[in-house]
């Protein structure tokens, strides 16, 4: 009897044990989706692509594009887990309908969403490898979530057919084709742009205005102003905005040079010491501004599907601010101040910032954060206070702003203060900006405004 008791009591025993351990594999089964839709796996791996793209130093508006695509991809991918957002299909250039998630099938949408925006960011840069040596990691750390594995694989396969749709749409939005057009043609018309020092680099992409846009009608859609008539004349208009850059910095010179220095983003600086020669690389203008959605996102604790949504929508405004201000630039093809100033007021001077190697008017910067800024604005909220910690990593102190916009707009005075744009470039490239960021916002239905958080 006293044996049969014993049996008894171990046999309860151990289906508790059972029944806990099944009753903690179950919590643990369910807590996978919780743990993989956290929002700082998407964070570092869009830092992995912004320092992929230092790496390999890609010129603005290319970079402006590697940010676009995988991000969309990344939204694409991310949306069936929430019904109330919507796709992008039909609703940017050309992008038809995507693969859609098999019904009654349970997937890891946040799996899908990284796996997708990995594999479309891998065909854009030169260094592959990287990307997967960061993907192995990411794998890695996705095992140690004990994912069903058909969960697992179902998702994977899902984000590759969001990522291939993708990366065929791009392949039909003309980049290929410009590799092979001509490069920019110098005359010698003294008004118009010519390369600078110290690489005196060809003009970059002269055919950028080519490229399909993402929501734009077409790169013409929001011509800016011209720039003022050039002139030698002492006494005229453009004699005056040149004297501007070039007096720019004899008051209030610190805080001034900081701003410069603060938002130069020049992917490729070179650097020249008598018979030494060596360059730095740091983020792009776009880059600057997708480091400043990773600071938005985390101080409004937006989750996965909110943070993706900034990505993609600040990218796109990027990309679509690029294309139409390169438009322009390859219009007007207006001198630098450099080269003006070093012609016909002081062959010694030189700017604090680097000239970048394309035409002055006008200013890519100034176009491209006010449209990021406004986007952001949308997302976020128009008094958005944050401080911008984007370039603590190439010994910059941080910068506070009480607004996107704010911050947009002493990115855009930055090139004054740096030597390297006339004040009507500025000026003329926020609006260009503004109607940018502005347009892309209303025709672009993701959700309802989000406001802060």
């Amino acid at each position: 009897m006293r044996d049969i008791v014993i049996l008894l009591l171990l046999g309860v025993f151990m289906w508790n044990c059972g029944g806990e351990q099944k009753a903690s594999q179950v919590e643990f089964n369910t807590n996978y989706q919780k743990d993989m839709a956290n929002p700082e796996r998407f964070h570092q791996t869009m830092k992995q692509l912004t320092d992929i793209i230092v790496h390999d130093i890609f010129s603005p508006p290319v970079a402006s594009r590697i940010y676009a695509y995988p991000s969309i991809a990344a939204y694409e991918a991310i949306v069936h887990d929430h019904p109330e957002y919507q796709t992008l299909a039909d609703q940017l250039t050309d992008l038809d309908p995507l693969p859609q998630p098999k019904v009654d099938e349970e997937y890891c949408f946040p799996l899908a969403s990284l796996q997708a925006f990995m594999l479309t960011a891998k065909t854009f840069i030169f260094s592959e490898d990287k990307m997967e040596k960061y993907q192995s990691i990411l794998m890695q750390e996705v095992d140690s979530l004990n994912l069903p594995k058909e969960v697992k694989e179902r998702s994977i396969a899902f984000g590759n057919e969001v990522a291939k749709h993708i990366l065929a749409w791009a392949d039909t939005d003309n980049y290929k084709e410009t590799r092979t057009f001509p490069k920019y043609s110098i005359n010698d018309d003294p008004g118009k742009w010519k390369p600078t020092p110290p690489s005196y680099m060809d003009g970059i992409e002269p055919h950028w205005r080519e490229i399909r846009p993402f929501v734009l009608d077409s790169a013409t859609q929001f011509v800016p102003l011209p720039p003022t008539e050039f002139s030698t004349d002492k006494r005229s208009k453009f004699f005056k905005e040149t004297m501007e850059v070039y007096e720019a910095l004899e008051q209030d010179t610190d805080d001034r040079v900081a701003i410069a220095q603060f938002w130069d983003c020049n992917p490729y600086t070179s650097h020249t010491y008598g018979h030494v020669m060596y360059a730095t690389k740091k983020i792009t203008p776009g880059g600057h501004w997708i480091g400043i959605t990773q600071i938005a996102c985390k101080q409004a604790d937006a989750d996965f599907m909110r943070t993706v949504q900034a990505y993609a929508l600040t990218s796109i405004a990027l990309a679509d601010g690029f294309i139409s201000c390169w438009d322009e630039k390859y219009r007007s093809k207006l001198v630098r101040p450099e080269t003006y100033i070093n012609e016909h007021i002081d062959e010694d001077w030189a700017p604090i910032l680097q000239t970048p190697p394309f035409p002055e008017h006008t200013s890519g910067h100034s176009v491209i954060s006010r449209a990021a800024a406004v986007v952001l604005s949308s997302l976020f909220g128009e008094s958005f206070a944050f401080e911008d910690t984007t370039e603590l990593e190439y010994g910059l102190p941080m910068r506070a702003y009480d607004s996107f916009i704010q911050a947009s707009e002493e990115a855009a005075v930055s090139r004054l203060y740096g030597g390297i744009h006339y004040r009507p470039a500025i000026d003329y490239g926020v609006q260009q900006g503004d109607e940018v960021g502005t347009f892309i916002i209303e025709n672009i239905q993701m959700k309802s405004q989000l406001g802060s958080k």
